[in-house]
């Protein structure tokens, strides 16, 4: 941010020819750091309530590093998604505390000390090799200051398995359900409880369940009124929204 910009917003705040609401507003749109390949944006944390967070499929080793560095030369929290082993390592020479979610793809390193959103999330797979979206959406909803549990492995091909665990479901605040195949956990889950409930249909399944497009059809079909879906193997978009709800949580 330009120093002298708040300078300025401050004398005239000061001056009476601002309201403090106004001067609040106008950090919030300044600024980002341009970094050549990146525009690093330095306030979202200011706007969104967090930092900003770094995709690091299609970016190079060296550019996600750079990234890192700013978000968190600023004291902020970070989480890169879809990371590998490399640029885990690469992070880690430079960030030693970082930490390598394997399963998740993720690195987060931490730098604030967050008390605990009141409400719970709780994320639920419908198989075994769902765990690797909701692990993504773990790491996401934790980093993000949420209390989590986790359900695995309880689909509707033995709804014995989710119904023995239903006072789980009613002690939460927001569910995500991971579901690939024909993705009818979602539906199921949204039918027991009273609070929202976030869909991640996965590209797991067989021939005709198109790489994610059936559960994902399957869930924006639901005529279970609570649910809502976000995109396919999206465990960090779900968690994202979790978030934001949770935190309105008293």
């Amino acid at each position: 941010m330009d120093i002298d910009i708040i300078k300025k917003l401050l004398e005239d705040y000061k001056a009476g020819e601002v309201s403090i609401n106004n001067v609040l507003g106008k950090i919030k749109e300044l600024p980002y750091k341009d970094i050549g390949f990146a525009k690093v944006d330095s306030h979202r944390k200011i706007r969104c309530g967090f930092p900003e967070v770094i995709f690091c499929m299609g970016k190079t080793t060296e550019q996600v590093v750079k990234i890192v560095e700013h978000i968190v030369a600023g004291g902020n929290d970070m989480l890169a998604t879809r990371a590998n082993r490399e640029i885990y390592e690469a992070v880690s020479k430079e960030f030693p505390e970082a930490v390598y979610h394997e399963q998740a793809r993720t690195i987060t390193i931490r730098k604030t000390k967050r008390k605990p959103h009141k409400g719970l999330i709780l994320i639920i797979t419908a198989g075994t090799s769902d765990i690797p979206v909701a692990e993504e959406a773990r790491v996401t909803a934790e980093i993000m200051g949420n209390n989590v549990k986790v359900l695995y492995d309880v689909g509707v091909a033995g709804i014995h398995r989710l119904m023995k665990s239903h006072g789980e479901l009613l002690k939460a605040n927001v569910i995500i359900v991971v579901a690939g195949m024909e993705g009818a956990l979602a539906s199921v889950v949204g039918g027991l409880v009273d609070c929202p409930v976030i869909g991640v249909p996965t590209s797991i399944g067989y021939g005709a369940s198109f790489f994610g497009v059936a559960p994902l059809l399957s869930m924006l079909n639901s005529c279970a009124s609570g649910v809502s879906v976000v995109n396919i193997d999206n465990g960090f978009g779900a968690a994202y929204v979790a978030s934001l709800i949770n935190r309105t949580k008293r």
